[in-house]
């Protein structure tokens, strides 16, 4: 590497824009790669004629070959810098390592992406005992100078020798009392020069080395050791969060220093051209007088709020807010400043684009097409899915997070903040919200079906087991519950009613926890939220320029009118998938389910169905009444009938405590009753044991279970027919569609709908009108992909569902994988993204593609649509605006994130 790199240039001064630019052919994306974000913004400003302290900036080339040749200098490199710090002493009339006039540097990272106080910066490089002595006395300045001193073996020894940073901050802390002071500024010189001679103790007894007094090797161990910080812990973790290229490297920026702790005229202090956490268009910072710039950011001095130095330093306000103007314009985005005031005299010392809140972020893009600074395209590119979810869902105080630490961390698989009080039964918590109006946190080691109430009646969601696909993550995410799931670090005793964290703390039913679904974090304490508004007509502006972009259709999941109402509200064009299961749990329901299920003759398991008819109808109608106008997919059963059923180890647990409660009975009355009580749980039982399959969810499900029981369906479809000329009668548009799921064979379709057709023509033909309508299946198994244009020839619509297509394609247990062998895949990069949270797009989007493409061969009007939980997620998005299905369909509150991805695929493709 190092023999290759000859001839390289891997060192650019800050005003050689117009060279590098034309090297580059005026790609300023790849001069950014190269001198890193900080580096190629330093040119640029150094262009504007904006007052940049003279440097230059070694290349991130210069880094990558540095770390892949065991840490050491790629041939040219040193001799570059040499000859740019012979620039600087010409621009500066200063010398490096000069006793009289020294020119004094600093060094710092800066990579591609802004990765704020991840790598390591050096100040004041170039100062040694002799060259501070001869500082203070010519400048008559003793403390400045000794106080430069002390920083830079302060910042050498920690980030260059690896010296604990705690044990000079304890050297400080112990001069401040032996001095009677109550902070560093109050430190004179006399008391600087014996912290400087004890940090040089700690140096040599820590490492066996000297701090070293040659300028020149200061500077080199100084890059040598930003290169290194590149794979510090802290870097490698931020880039993991914030999905950075390991690969990129970092640049460092050599520049000269500008003292801003000379006097009262001089001051230090970082700034932002608008307000980063409203967006509202004013400067935000802070800053100090008589400083250096880690003193702002490191929190040892109380700083100034930036509009006090309209006050303070009116002239060099002023000048700040022309600079932020200048740049603001130029880059064409908010930036994040820092500057130095030396003796009356500003420099701008780094700008960079700045971090903002989701509020601020979706306000300054809106502001700025106005500003007609970019376009409408450009705002809506800005905005991040991540941003827009900030404002569907509570959030945790995060002043109340600094005192409180998580006793937990599982899977984020439903954002938002909850907190209440902790119920380990579906039914308790319903009691405690309902009836006593408390806010509740359901805990569970896993949910079933019938948990559903309590899941509704809680504020959030925990579970010691399941993964993001689960049904807690599931359900959760369809009503916008805060859960947080798979949190193995909890055991839960159901029977004792409480839950263990860790080997000491034991927490109780009725105990405050709060949740944090954005990061998978639960607190044992009852910690404020803040409620963000989707009403912000910044963020409504953005998805209304959204809806301009996109492409692709946006339905959602919904299975309620109240979910479908919210839905609509948030923009959703239809209903892809209303899951008719979950109507069943409800409360009076699962009683009439469970008597169809355990009916000994087709007579009563025909009456039982003919109960749940006027309640399927009901459901339908306010669906098709919130969506007046807009297509509803309806999804006839699709689960097992033993997930209506208790489990079989707790119908036999039940029947054992039964009998041994007869056996103590003295009442002949009471004792039939329970033997009554008892042949119900037998029948039950036996049901159960009856309808036990080894893999349910590849059983008797789907349409396999209405072919089985075609009463059932038939039921369904009548109901959805019934309550459409229902509705059609009151002036609704409704616009059915019935999904007939788990189809695998073109024959499996055709038996099914032929009789559902005949059902729903009676009952249009009894209310005398037609009400247009579609009859589709939902592709989830391999081989319907694979013979998708046998099954276009008779369905009408498909709707991918990628959850169960990517179980069957993978042949793995979601559930079992996301708590098994897919954490580890997804650790070692084994599998780069969980396939359950994105569509594997080489695998199950490949089968997507070839039903896509044979389906509308046998049927060019094909109605294709994606209406697994993958149709929230941005990755998937993308793909599916590749693949050119017709829409996708999300969760209620995940359709905004769908609405701004959908663009965002819709500006990347074209």
């Amino acid at each position: 590497m190092a023999s290759q790199s000859i001839n390289r240039k891997y060192v650019f001064l800050f005003s050689e824009y117009d060279a590098i630019l034309a090297q580059f052919d005026q790609d300023w994306d790849a001069v950014r790669g190269l001198l890193g974000g900080k580096g190629a913004n330093l040119l640029d400003a150094t262009r504007l004629g904006i007052p940049v302290p003279p440097g230059f900036t070694i290349t991130t080339d210069a880094c990558n070959d540095y770390l892949a040749t065991e840490q050491t200098f790629p041939d040219g490199l040193w001799e570059q810098n040499l000859e740019a710090i012979k620039m600087l002493e010409s621009l500066t009339g200063k010398r490096f390592g000069d006793i009289e006039n020294p020119l004094l540097l600093s060094c710092r990272s800066g990579a591609k992406f802004s990765m704020p106080g991840m790598m390591d910066t050096i100040l004041n490089i170039g100062l040694n005992d002799n060259i501070t002595a001869r500082l203070a006395a010519r400048t008559a300045m003793p403390r400045f100078a000794y106080d430069l001193y002390r920083r830079l073996v302060h910042m050498f020894g920690h980030v260059v020798m690896d010296v604990p940073e705690e044990l000079f901050e304890a050297v400080i802390t112990d001069q401040r009392r032996e001095s009677g002071v109550s902070s560093d500024a109050e430190l004179d010189a006399t008391a600087w020069q014996a912290v400087i001679a004890r940090f040089k103790e700690i140096i040599s007894r820590h490492t066996g080395r000297e701090f070293p007094g040659e300028p020149i090797e200061q500077l080199r161990l100084a890059t040598e050791a930003v290169f290194r910080s590149w794979n510090g812990k802290r870097a490698f973790d931020y880039r993991e969060a914030a999905g950075i290229d390991h690969r990129l490297g970092t640049a460092v920026s050599i520049q000269t220093m500008a003292f801003g702790n000379v006097g009262e005229d001089s001051a230090t202090g970082v700034f932002m051209s608008r307000n980063a956490t409203t967006g509202e268009p004013v400067l935000e910072g802070d800053y100090l007088i008589n400083a250096q710039g880690e003193d702002v950011v490191a929190g040892t001095r109380a700083t100034l709020p930036i509009a006090q130095l309209k006050t303070d330093m009116p002239e060099m306000f002023s000048q700040l807010q022309a600079i932020a103007r200048r740049l603001e314009q130029h880059h064409r985005n908010m930036q994040d400043m820092e500057f130095t005031i030396e003796q009356g005299k500003l420099w701008l010392l780094q700008t960079r684009d700045g971090k903002r809140t989701a509020q601020a972020e979706v306000r300054i893009a809106v502001d700025m097409v106005h500003e007609e600074l970019i376009t409408r395209e450009e705002a809506v590119a800005r905005v991040q899915p991540d941003q827009v979810d900030f404002f569907l869902h509570p959030q945790l105080d995060p002043a109340a997070l600094e005192n409180n630490q998580a006793i937990a961390r599982g899977l984020n698989v439903s954002p938002g903040a909850a907190v209440g009080v902790i119920a380990f039964d579906p039914d308790l918590a319903v009691r405690w919200a309902k009836e006593e109006g408390r806010d509740v946190i359901l805990v569970r080691p896993e949910t079933r079906p019938d948990d559903v109430h309590g899941m509704l009646a809680a504020k959030g969601v925990v579970t010691s087991k399941g993964g993001r696909t689960s049904h807690a993550a599931l359900v959760a995410r369809q009503f916008g519950k805060p859960a947080v799931v798979g949190v193995e670090e909890i055991e839960i005793d159901l029977d004792r009613h409480l839950m263990r964290v860790g080997p000491d703390r034991v927490i109780e039913e009725g105990d405050f926890l709060s949740i944090d679904g954005n990061h998978g974090l639960i607190y044992h304490a009852k910690l404020p939220t803040v409620v963000p508004d989707i009403r912000n007509p910044y963020l409504l502006k953005i998805l209304s320029w959204a809806d301009d972009i996109r492409k692709l259709g946006v339905w959602t999941n919904a299975d309620y009118a109240e979910d479908a109402q919210r839905a609509r509200d948030y923009g959703a064009e239809g209903i892809g998938l209303c899951r008719t299961e979950h109507m069943f749990f409800e409360e009076g329901r699962l009683q009439i389910m469970q008597g169809m299920i355990l009916a000994g003759t087709p007579e009563e398991q025909a009456e039982a169905i003919a109960l749940l008819m006027p309640m399927q109808r009901s459901d339908f109608e306010g669906l098709f009444r919130a969506m007046d106008g807009l297509p509803v997919i309806i999804r006839l059963l699709d689960p097992p009938l033993h997930e209506f059923l208790p489990p079989a180890n707790d119908l036999s647990m039940e029947i054992t405590d039964l009998k041994l409660r007869q056996q103590q009975l003295s009442s002949q009355e009471e004792a039939e009753q329970v033997l009554e009580e008892i042949e119900v749980k037998r029948k039950m039982l036996e049901r159960v044991e009856l309808l036990h399959e080894a893999n349910p969810m590849l059983g008797t499900r789907g349409v396999r279970l209405g072919i089985t029981i075609p009463g059932l369906y038939r039921m369904q479809v009548e109901a959805i027919f019934d309550a459409a000329c229902r509705c059609a009668a009151d002036g609704i548009d409704v616009r059915p569609e019935v999904m007939i799921p788990l189809v695998s064979h073109v024959n499996e379709f055709d038996v099914m709908v032929g009789p559902l057709r005949k059902a729903a023509e009676k009952i249009m033909t009894k209310h005398g009108m037609e009400i247009p309508h579609l009859f589709g299946t939902m592709i989830e198994i391999p081989r319907a992909a694979l013979t998708a244009g046998e099954i276009a020839g008779s369905a009408e619509f498909f709707s991918f569902g990628t959850n169960d297509l990517t179980q069957t394609t993978y042949g793995i247990s979601r559930d079992d994988a996301e708590t098994g062998f897919l954490v580890h895949y997804l650790q070692t990069r084994l599998l780069q993204d969980n396939p359950f949270t994105s569509i594997d797009p080489d695998g199950v989007g490949r089968l997507m593609q070839m039903a896509i493409n044979e389906g509308r061969e046998a049927r060019p009007d094909l109605e294709i649509g994606v209406c697994g939980e993958h149709g929230g997620d941005p990755k998937s998005i993308h793909l599916c605006h590749q693949l050119g299905v017709n829409y996708v369909s999300c969760s209620p509150f995940r359709v905004p994130i769908a609405r701004l991805t959908a663009a965002h695929a819709a500006m990347k493709t074209d």
